[in-house]
């Protein structure tokens, strides 16, 4: 009898064995992670903001949120009008840190395509992440440690989905924001590139956002939409901008460029702002038939393609929706890769990688990476700043 029970023992925690390996094995092929060890500094509400919003076409709300669950939250209000120059702050209670910028709403829709020569740096798919973000840039001396910009006239593009997933979207947004502005003082760009993260929040879609944010949204006695809808700054900030650009030869876009997009004869402000006026129409399937429905598509369109990933393409086929735009390669988010990688004889690069958590740790541990591209040459960057010839 106790063989038995040894023997069955032996099978059982052998099965369980084989089954976590199974497991392990099946995680890492799909690039997947396993998330762990909350710090509860992710839901602290004390400093949280700015909330901005329009009261009316004149004025601007700007609201930070103070307080905390023992004792009770309440806002710090103040009104501007739309003619100030709004000095606001932005804090991060992981490390304490706050950084500053000023609001502006003369809000433009940027070009789509430079030609400059200038160096670029690309990363994608940060998904909420502050301090990965923060850190990343640091490190590629993008900007210094105070935060000031250092890339000179340079491009840095972020190509979609900075949005949802993770507990610091405010900061994410802000920063960007911020970065934008000091880029712009020095000759240099920032490119927010529209991915279906963004789409999702601009059309009131919160599978993927953080429950802190259904709270933020009560505290403000607004409902979760209203954090960026039309009335909201950042909501309509995001508006302008773009899902495609043309920069120095290269294509960028969240999704990509199926090659149907061959069979049309249209431009990258058209296809931009035939994207922008569906911005905040909810995504329903439609039968693929117009130029506008396959820019629009979450299967084929610009911010939700992932046909270089799970379609059988020849390099023709790749090829024709990038020359279509008279561009050399196509940059892409959207579908995450092991690391930074180049395909289709170097008509494709895939810089969706797994970045790390601002509250979370994760296994198997991953680290942020991006991609620079300069004088013809491309580079996997690292999270120390570290460049690989790829």
């Amino acid at each position: 009898m106790k063989k038995r029970i040894l023997r069955y023992l032996k099978h059982l925690f052998g099965s369980i064995i084989v089954l976590l390996i199974i497991g392990v094995i099946t995680l890492v092929s799909l690039n997947g992670t396993f998330d762990y060890g909350n710090n509860p500094l992710n839901i602290n509400l004390e400093n949280e903001g700015p909330y901005v919003f329009y009261e009316t076409d004149s004025t601007l709300n700007v609201n930070y949120i103070k307080g905390n669950k023992t004792d009770g939250f309440y806002l710090d209000q103040k009104e501007y009008t739309l003619d100030e120059a709004v000095p606001v702050s932005c804090y991060f209670p992981l490390d304490g840190s706050t950084f500053n910028f000023t609001l502006k709403s003369n809000f433009t829709i940027p070009n789509a395509t430079f030609s400059d020569n200038e160096p670029i740096l690309a990363i994608s798919d940060i998904e909420s992440g502050y301090k990965a973000f923060r850190d990343f840039l640091i490190n590629s001396k993008a900007i210094d440690n105070n935060l000031n910009w250092t890339f000179g006239k340079g491009h840095l593009v972020l190509v979609g989905d900075f949005m949802d997933r993770g507990f610091s979207t405010t900061q994410v947004l802000w920063f960007i924001y911020k970065l934008e502005q000091d880029a712009k003082k020095q000759g240099g760009h920032v490119h927010f590139i529209i991915g279906n993260h963004e789409l999702y929040n601009l059309q009131g879609k919160f599978k993927s956002a953080s429950y802190k944010y259904n709270g933020v949204a009560a505290i403000l006695g607004k409902q979760q939409h209203n954090l960026y809808d039309k009335n909201a700054f950042l909501g309509r900030w995001m508006t302008f901008k773009n899902t495609l650009e043309l920069i120095n030869g290269h294509l960028f876009a969240h999704g990509g460029i199926h090659p149907d997009f061959a069979n049309y004869d249209i431009t990258i402000d058209e296809v931009n702002q035939i994207n922008r006026d569906n911005y905040r129409k909810a995504f329903f399937p439609e039968p693929e038939e117009t130029v506008e429905q396959l820019i629009t598509s979450s299967r084929k369109g610009i911010s939700w393609y992932r046909g270089y990933f799970n379609e059988d393409l020849s390099q023709d086929e790749v090829e024709k929706g990038i020359n279509q735009f008279n561009a050399k390669a196509v940059v892409v988010g959207h579908t995450l890769q092991w690391n930074v990688t180049k395909l289709f004889n170097g008509k494709v690069f895939a810089i969706d990688v797994k970045h790390p958590k601002d509250y979370s740790n994760h296994w198997p541990f991953k680290k942020s990476e991006g991609l620079l591209i300069t004088k013809g040459e491309y580079f996997q960057v690292l999270a120390n700043g570290e460049q690989k010839q790829l």
